[in-house]
């Protein structure tokens, strides 16, 4: 796996991201972003690599979803803090809306395989002397009105720095943005740089700053890139923004939190390849890499397939780049694997639901965030196709899963449509069955993840910006079928590791907005092919789940991707 370059040995990375997921147990991520972050974390550990994570406490998680006639309802997701980090002595101050804000400091240690710890800083303003309404102010994530949001990126960013310097971290080498939320902390730098000069701009120090600063966009939807009006700003930070870099950070006259991250970095990446092209059409001025996303292989394993590879491939701990090996696992020995990680999952189904799931039926999983342009609908677009298909070629059982968010209307309305349309299919006692399971969460992903037998998802091109789900899933042998929109489409060879759903980019059919009854179609002849050889060939089909592992979970892991960003990010 290789140590990091002697020469970063004492330098410093600071990695700020809004939300960071490490463990079930520590709620504090709402969905792909923050699993990341906690995913790279890990391999940052694993790899020595000297990083620190700067993160909110989120004291009351982002939502406990709870399921009443088919409607989410949202409760707080309740958890000891004191059991899982350390309070520390630190405390600083930020100046929001003309109040003095006090935060304080929780640390968790993330421990690495060779026993290499990266520390994790979650601030927290639930500080005696504190107003009511600051102390909740690193209470919910993304919780709250507009107000509410920007000054919790008041305390990423701001606060972050200064805590940092507060611990005795001085000697920061770069401050990675996981996203634009954490984007003041480059003004909190720049102002470090002061001078007396004929101008404000050439007061600062730029350049000095830019060096210092990565920045990792991960959405082409426009909720993921935060604005805020000029008079909400004013009111929480004054002048804090000096006008040259406000100026600079404006789109349709709003501050633009990943403008101000882009101007003042020098390196930018997006987390895939397709992702990367997108960006840069969205942001042309600057110049954009891209490092594809992976997933933390310690954490996404099944039990079964971990003790598969101690078996047949050793080392793959500590170089998941060796499960290129898995190609000479036995068939029978996969089989089994999968046979155990997928009686957890049926366990879990029935325990939770009573609709009698069986291990032997094919089953398809999916579970993301539930919000409009990734249409988890789509594959009930046609119920009585759907129907008629395993009429015609084997009984389907499909598990739902995901959260939408409080204020997504759009989202909650999907969630109740797939467990109205589940109700009425499941009363029918037809050969396909939906179940749709509540509080989505690490602990539920991995089990689906591994226990599925394929991976389903359905993105509206070009929003996917990347997608991880269907790595974790090729790491424990599940192939995806999947719309050819981030990271599918470097790992999709069609029959081999998956199958793609819809036309290629390059195909002379590929239209950007395509219609949603073409792709449900494409996606219901697919199943027509795959559901066959699941019940049919036995030895086609462990060779796919082979390929999935040798191909697809030996490349997208972060391992991989934490060497890129040392790489190209961090020493340059």
């Amino acid at each position: 796996m290789g140590d990091v370059p002697k020469h970063m040995d004492k330098e410093y990375i600071a990695y700020f991201s809004m939300e960071i997921g490490i463990s079930h147990s520590i709620p504090t991520y709402a969905g792909g972003l923050g699993i990341l972050a906690g995913d790279l974390l890990k391999a940052f550990a694993d790899l020595k690599v000297p990083v620190v994570g700067i993160t909110l406490l989120n004291e009351k998680g982002y939502l406990k979803q709870i399921i009443k006639d088919g409607q989410q309802l949202e409760q707080p997701q309740e958890w000891n803090i004191a059991e899982r980090l350390v309070l520390l002595p630190n405390q600083i101050i930020v100046r929001i809306d003309g109040r003095d804000v006090k935060i304080r400091v929780w640390k968790h240690l993330i421990r690495g395989i060779s026993g290499y710890n990266v520390p994790v800083f979650f601030l927290d303003t639930n500080v005696e002397g504190n107003s009511e309404y600051d102390k909740k102010l690193t209470s919910f994530l993304y919780g709250g009105d507009r107000e509410y949001r920007l000054a919790q990126e008041c305390i990423l960013g701001i606060g972050g720095v200064r805590m940092l310097e507060s611990l005795g971290y001085n000697h920061i080498k770069k401050y990675h943005m996981n996203e634009g939320h954490a984007s003041l902390l480059t003004v909190e730098l720049l102002k470090k740089t002061y001078k007396d000069s004929y101008d404000e701009e050439h007061s600062y120090d730029v350049e000095y700053v830019r060096e210092r600063c990565v920045f990792t966009t991960h959405t082409p939807v426009a909720a993921g890139h935060d604005h805020f009006d000029i008079p909400l700003v004013r009111k929480l930070l004054g002048n804090y923004i000096p006008e040259f870099i406000l100026t600079k950070s404006l789109n349709n006259g709003e501050l633009s939190m990943t403008l101000l991250g882009l101007n003042l970095s020098k390196y930018i990446n997006g987390v895939a390849k397709r992702h990367t092209e997108v960006t840069r059409e969205m942001f042309p001025q600057y110049s954009i890499d891209s490092i594809t996303n992976g997933i933390h292989h310690l954490t996404w394993i099944s039990k079964p397939f971990s003790e598969l590879y101690d078996s047949f491939i050793p080392g793959w701990i500590f170089d998941p780049f060796a499960l290129r090996y898995a190609l000479s696992i036995p068939k029978d020995k996969i089989l089994e694997a999968h046979f155990q990680s997928k009686q957890a999952l049926i366990d879990e189904v029935n325990s939770r639901t009573n609709a009698g799931y069986h291990i032997a039926r094919f089953t398809i999983g999916y579970a993301r965030r539930f919000t409009e342009y990734k249409r988890p609908d789509l594959l009930l677009y046609d119920i009585n196709r759907l129907k008629s298909i395993t009429e015609k070629v084997g009984d389907i059982q499909i598990v739902f899963a995901g959260k939408a968010h409080p204020n997504d209307v759009q989202g909650k309305y999907l969630i109740k449509k797939i467990i109205d349309i589940a109700t009425d299919i499941n009363k029918q006692n037809t050969r396909l069955k939906i179940v749709f399971l509540d509080d989505y969460d690490m602990r539920l992903a991995k089990i689906l993840v591994s226990g599925c037998d394929v991976w389903l998802n359905t993105p509206q091109r070009p929003f996917e910006a990347s997608g991880t789900s269907g790595m974790k899933a090729a790491l424990n042998g599940v192939p995806q079928i999947s719309t050819l929109d981030g990271w599918w489409l470097e790992g999709c060879i069609d029959n081999v590791t998956g199958w793609s759903i819809g036309p290629h980019p390059q195909d002379p059919n590929f239209k950007i907005d395509p219609d949603m009854n073409d792709e449900a179609k494409d996606l219901y002849d697919k199943l027509e092919q795959i559901v066959p050889l699941f019940y049919g060939n036995k030895e086609r089909w462990t060779d796919i789940m082979r390929h999935c592992i040798a191909i697809n979970g030996s490349f997208f892991n972060t391992i991989r991707m934490a060497q890129q960003y040392v790489a190209n990010a961090y020493i340059n």
